[in-house]
């Protein structure tokens, strides 16, 4: 796991460190240093400060904060999920070049851990209690209220840190009406040893290798993150792959049909009869655009094309870039008709 995190310095809400998860986290890294802070969203040091630009990836290996989460609601989603859960955790230790989350909190972006897990599950539990059986099926599960838990951190490498995620897999095991559900890039066989019945759905990203070696920086590689489907399966999870972001370049759909023919190869008979697939093209934003020409410029070669895209308003008053009217729709005319020729058994849940 070093390769991926080596945690030299921790900063920490008092009130997290006083919590029985937080005693935990703290105990795995005894000797990081421990510095005090009033709040995990205010850390100058880390959070929107220019000069951290530099130290993107040294900054996710090397820090942790731990904090209480203290705002708990369960938002409307209604493509990927019915709802974002709370966060157990934000922030990643990967440095993927297209990660929507440094937007929102500045440079870097290490992993916040929220110490009062009880409150997030006991919260889980009771919305879930009122929502009832599904009325009705859609595109999220014909039967079960899908609820995101990891909407802006990666559970799997999550649960290297703490017992969060565990214990949100195990919440959800035993409430029938509900699963959990989480994309990763980080293939963690811990996790196979969870137990969750069918009850939560790990949703493995996938792109072309030569996308992935430019882009998904410090991730597990794509070819063992389709050689695990099978284990998580058998394991009782629903697996699900993304198929994201799809980037357009030269040659990307020759590279999309390659690894649409690996995916086939690598998988056996039961993943392959439960298999569904989120398709989501590439949407960037100009501010992050800036912040990886300090870092890695070479990403941005293919991901910031003003000469194929269009500015989007997002809901969060945000403007992002996206691939123009028109054009969009040819490329995901292209892409969904290669998956039904390549992998005719992979249902797709959404395109855009």
């Amino acid at each position: 796991m070093s390769d991926v995190l080596d945690i030299r310095r921790i900063y920490l809400e008092p009130d997290a460190a006083a919590l029985q998860r937080g005693k935990e986290v703290l105990a795995r890294w005894p000797d990081a240093e421990r510095v005090e802070v009033a709040s995990h969203q205010r850390i100058p040091e880390l959070y929107g400060d220019e000069t951290n630009v530099g130290r993107w990836v040294r900054i996710k290996r090397e820090a942790l904060v731990l904090g209480v989460k203290r705002s708990l609601t369960a938002r409307p989603n209604g493509r990927s999920a019915d709802f974002i859960a709370p966060s157990t955790a934000n922030g990643c230790a990967m440095a993927c070049a297209y990660c929507y989350v440094p937007r929102r909190k500045g440079y870097s972006n290490p992993i916040t851990v929220f110490a009062n897990i009880d409150k997030i599950t006991g919260y889980v539990q009771r919305h879930v209690a009122r929502q009832g059986v599904k009325p009705a099926p859609n595109e999220c599960d014909p039967h079960a209220w899908v609820y995101d838990i990891g909407e802006n951190s990666d559970c799997s490498l999550d649960a290297r840190i703490s017992d969060n995620v565990r214990d949100l897999v195990e919440t959800f095991r035993w409430m029938p009406t509900a699963k959990a559900s989480f994309a990763t890039k980080h293939v963690n066989t811990d996790l196979l040893d969870w137990d969750p019945q069918g009850r939560t759905r790990i949703r493995f990203s996938l792109m072309p290798q030569a996308d992935a070696k430019l882009l998904d920086i410090r991730t597990t590689p794509v070819p063992e993150r389709i050689a695990a489907i099978d284990d998580f399966v058998a394991a009782g999870y629903e697996v699900h792959v993304n198929f994201s972001p799809v980037v357009v370049r030269d040659g990307w759909l020759a590279d999309w049909a390659e690894l649409l023919d690996q995916l086939d190869a690598g998988l056996g008979a039961a993943a392959k009869a439960q298999l569904a697939a989120e398709v989501i093209f590439l949407t960037h934003n100009e501010k992050l655009h800036q912040v990886n020409l300090g870092w890695h410029p070479k990403a941005e070669q293919v991901l910031w094309r003003p000469d194929l895209q269009q500015v989007k308003h997002s809901q969060n008053g945000a403007e992002n870039v996206r691939y123009r009217t028109g054009s969009k729709g040819r490329y995901v005319a292209a892409l969904t008709g290669l998956i039904a020729q390549r992998t005719p058994y992979c249902r797709i849940r959404y395109a855009f």
